[in-house]
C-alpha cells in the first residue's frame, strides 16, 4: 500500500500537458500595454475635464488645415489629392493641439501641491540632470527647493511663498557656491505671483538660459554635488514632506 501511494504522488496528473525532451518551455503571457489610440483617448478625456474648449480648438485646427489643403488642390485642379493630403495633416494638427493643452491641464492638476516643481523639472529635455527629491525642505511648511544641473549651470527652483522659502534657497545657494565657485547658480521661484515662473513655463524658461558649461563639465558638476551629498540627506523611499523632527531626541540633547 505504501508503495502504491508513493507511486501515485510521483506520477504526473493526466490533465497536465506533456512536454518533449527538447521542447522549449511555454512563454508566460505578458501584460498587454494599452494601444496608442487608447492612450490618446485617455489623454483627451483628462484634458476635456480641465479644458472643455479643447474640443472646439481641435476641430477648428482640423478644419482649417483641411480647408487650406482643399483650396490649394482646387487651384491646382486636383482637389481630391488636396483632401487626401489635408485630412491626415488636419488630424496631426488636432493631436498637436491636444498634446499642448494636455500638458497645461496636467500642470493645472498638480499646481499648488507639494513636489509640483520637481514634477515640472522632469519635463526638461536631454542635457539636464534632475533629482526626484528636493535638496532642501521644510517639513512644517512643506516649502522646498529643487535642483537641476545643465549647461547653463545649476538652477535652484523654490516652491513656496517668497518670504518663507527664501532662507532655504539662500542656504543652498551659499553651500553650492562654496563647493562650485566657478559655476553660475540660478534661482527661480515657481508660482503665479510677481517675479515667479508658472509651472508650465518652467522648462521653457530654463531652456532659454545661456549655456556656460560643456556636457563633460555638466557631468563633472553633477558628480561633485552627489559626492558631497545634499544639505538635508533624505533616504530613498522616504517622503520628505511627511518627515518630522524627532522631539524625544531633541529633548535628550
Amino acid at each position: 500500500m505504501a508503495n502504491s501511494s508513493d507511486s501515485s504522488k510521483s506520477t504526473p496528473s493526466a490533465d497536465a500537458p506533456k512536454r518533449g525532451l527538447f521542447q522549449r518551455k511555454p512563454k508566460e503571457a505578458k501584460a498587454k500595454k494599452p494601444s496608442q489610440l487608447k492612450q490618446i483617448a485617455e489623454v483627451f478625456k483628462m484634458t476635456r475635464r480641465n479644458d472643455p474648449q479643447v474640443v472646439w480648438i481641435m476641430l477648428l485646427a482640423f478644419l482649417a488645415v483641411v480647408a487650406v489643403a482643399f483650396l490649394i488642390g482646387y487651384l491646382l485642379e486636383n482637389w481630391v489629392t488636396g483632401l487626401i493630403i489635408g485630412i491626415p495633416l488636419g488630424l496631426l494638427a488636432a493631436v498637436f493641439i491636444l498634446s499642448r493643452r494636455a500638458e497645461k491641464a496636467a500642470f493645472a492638476q498638480i499646481e499648488n501641491q507639494p513636489g509640483a516643481s520637481g514634477a515640472a523639472l522632469g519635463t526638461l529635455r536631454r542635457g539636464w540632470v534632475t533629482q526626484d527629491q528636493p535638496v532642501a525642505v521644510n517639513p512644517r511648511t512643506q516649502d522646498a527647493v529643487f535642483m537641476a544641473i545643465g549647461r547653463p549651470g545649476v538652477v535652484l527652483v523654490s516652491e513656496g511663498p517668497t518670504h518663507r522659502v527664501k532662507p532655504l534657497v539662500e542656504a543652498e545657494r551659499k553651500r553650492l557656491s562654496r563647493i562650485l565657485p566657478n559655476v553660475t547658480i540660478h534661482v527661480l521661484e515657481s508660482g503665479r505671483g510677481e517675479g515667479q515662473v508658472p509651472l508650465n513655463k518652467l522648462a521653457k524658461t530654463m531652456g532659454k538660459m545661456k549655456n556656460e558649461l560643456t556636457k563633460v563639465e555638466v557631468n563633472a558638476v553633477s558628480k561633485r554635488i552627489n559626492s558631497l551629498g545634499t544639505r538635508l540627506p533624505i533616504p530613498k523611499g522616504i517622503d520628505p514632506y511627511k518627515a518630522r523632527p524627532d522631539r524625544k531626541a531633541a529633548r535628550g540633547r
